[in-house]
């Protein structure tokens, strides 16, 4: 079950400064793209040289492209790195025909490939991000050059009782109650709160990163379709885990082409980490990346580790491709 995650926290003390009111980190771009009913905010870190693949990143539940910047600035020198808001989070608004199903997600997602015309990308998703671009996968294998999944959330039998709030979410209601029972809560408890439930290790987020994330909290709080947005996106996770057939979410991952990374992490209070050998058996030819000490947000906590397992992903893609065309 995907989670409420910090909005725009870092684990690393990079400098960083204010567009408006949205925080964009050193040597990033933020930039607004507008298709027909539906308008996305897109952060974007120009690489260190001409010629490299393409990559696009999609964050989870109560997230943001910010998500992102740490993994996108190891990953500078290897991909193109694009990281998006998705409709309603970050600096994007709302869809204009309110739809935060996964599978209105991931048309987002494909409306902004087929548009820019960057595909097919290397691929990234966490939690919610990684339901939607399984989806986005499976629907649209000529898009996806990779895929790499942090957490994806997709549905367990046994959801661990630490994701049960959020599904509440879903509930008719229940954001209506969740925000009287906590108006007296400061942008800083709640940073606090949702940093122990999404973190293997708290202390990892430096003084900095708190401080930027609390920023975002206050921001994000002024929103007036903030908790609408989270309410119907964790209903969308929840309809997502009922579907059957061919449009259940393990199914779509067993349809999945691209080379697959599979990221866990054992402090993970969100998505089980038992999950990760279900996730490794589901997507063909994947491969896993286990983090014992690491929560629900890997690429955060561990970028480092985490770039070099992409990395490791990019080159077997890479020579498996030459070899393919040296047969040919």
């Amino acid at each position: 079950m995907s989670s409420t995650e910090l909005p725009g926290v870092r684990a690393t003390t990079a400098a960083s400064s204010q567009v408006g009111a949205v925080r964009v980190a050193e040597g990033e771009q933020l930039r607004r793209v507008s298709l027909p009913g539906l308008t996305l905010s897109v952060r974007s870190r120009p690489p260190a040289r001409t010629g490299l693949p393409p990559a696009l990143y999609v964050h989870g539940l109560g997230g943001s492209s910010l998500n992102w910047s740490d993994l996108m600035e190891r990953l500078e020198g290897d991909v193109d790195g694009e990281a998006l808001d998705l409709p309603g989070f970050g600096d994007s608004p709302p869809p204009d025909d309110g739809n935060y199903s996964v599978t209105g997600l991931a048309r987002a997602v494909i409306r902004h490939l087929d548009a820019s015309g960057r595909g097919p990308v290397h691929l990234f998703g966490n939690s919610l991000g990684g339901a939607v671009t399984t989806r986005v996968a499976a629907a649209r294998p000529d898009l996806v050059r990779t895929l790499t999944l942090v957490s994806p959330a997709l549905p367990e039998l046994r959801v661990q009782r630490s994701a049960v709030p959020t599904a509440l979410l879903a509930v008719p209601g229940v954001p209506a109650l969740f925000t009287r029972l906590t108006r007296d809560l400061t942008a800083e408890q709640r940073v606090r709160g949702v940093l122990g439930l999404c973190y293997g290790d708290p202390s990892r987020v430096t003084p900095e990163g708190f401080r930027d994330a609390v920023e975002e909290m206050e921001r994000r709080m002024t929103l007036p379709y903030f908790w609408d947005a989270m309410a119907r996106s964790a209903r969308g996770i929840v309809d997502a885990y009922t579907l059957g057939g061919q449009h259940g979410l393990w199914r779509q991952a067993e349809r999945v082409l691209a080379p697959t990374l599979l990221v866990y992490g054992g402090r993970d209070q969100l998505v089980s980490y038992r999950m990760a050998r279900k996730a490794a058996a589901a997507f063909r030819g994947s491969r896993l990346l286990s983090l014992p000490e690491a929560g629900h947000v890997a690429m955060m906590e561990y970028p480092d580790v985490v770039a070099d397992a992409f990395r490791g992903l990019l080159r077997d893609t890479d020579r498996t491709a030459a070899d393919d065309e040296g047969g040919s």
